[in-house]
């Protein structure tokens, strides 16, 4: 049974205010991004399995809990996902990062894919799949097919943002994959964007615009 979750931890709801506010610049606003990253990334990684190990602290040796060696990829959605990388890597440096790019089609609100570049052994890896927002839900989940296609067995979305209709449309197309998400907002508009939302991630990230 998948797992979907809007985190409301007071940090990360005042961390997503700050990411709203539209007099936010490029600076703080790619650090608020990272730092929310690095919180989902703690709830979404609360169930990696755990072994038990002995450690020599400088009293005596202590039986304690390590991870069991489970493989980790991250994947972010170009390009407004890059931006939540280094907060996960922050707290699961030995992951590898693969890439998917996609735009979306302005007639359509399609996505339309132009890269795809993953680790070799993907498909023994457990994944968490990157992007700020979640809107009409067809980049997440046409990269997650894209995934599936190559043998990954294992995989969850984290998010920022969330529109309902990009939400129940994951969750729908993708039952098996758990979603983590800092906001569920009210609607998408005619054009596809969040609202109230925060504009264009990846021009904020990037300094686009």
């Amino acid at each position: 049974m998948s797992k979907t979750m809007v985190v409301d931890h007071p940090l990360v709801q005042h961390k997503v205010s700050l990411l709203r506010s539209k007099n936010t610049g490029t600076k703080e606003f790619k650090e608020l991004v990272s730092e929310l990253a690095t919180l989902l990334c703690y709830e979404a990684t609360r169930d990696l399995p755990l072994e038990e190990v002995e450690v020599e602290t400088p009293i005596a040796m202590a039986r304690t809990q390590m991870l069991a060696g489970r493989k980790l990829a991250l994947v972010p959605i170009l390009r407004a996902g890059l931006g939540m990388v280094d907060g996960m890597l922050t707290l699961i440096p030995a992951a590898k990062v693969g890439h998917i790019g996609m735009y979306r089609n302005e007639e359509t609100l399609e996505p339309v894919e132009y890269y795809c570049k993953l680790p070799g052994d993907i498909a023994e890896r457990d994944v968490i799949v990157l992007d700020p927002m979640l809107a009409t839900g067809g980049s997440a989940c046409d990269a997650i097919s894209q995934l599936k296609k190559r043998g990954v067995k294992h995989i969850k979305f984290i998010g920022i943002i969330a529109a309902p209709e990009g939400f129940e449309r994951l969750k729908n197309t993708h039952p098996d994959v758990d979603i983590y998400v800092a906001a569920m907002d009210e609607k998408l508009n005619e054009n596809g964007y969040i609202v109230p939302g925060l504009g264009d991630a990846g021009d904020r990230i990037f300094g686009t615009k």
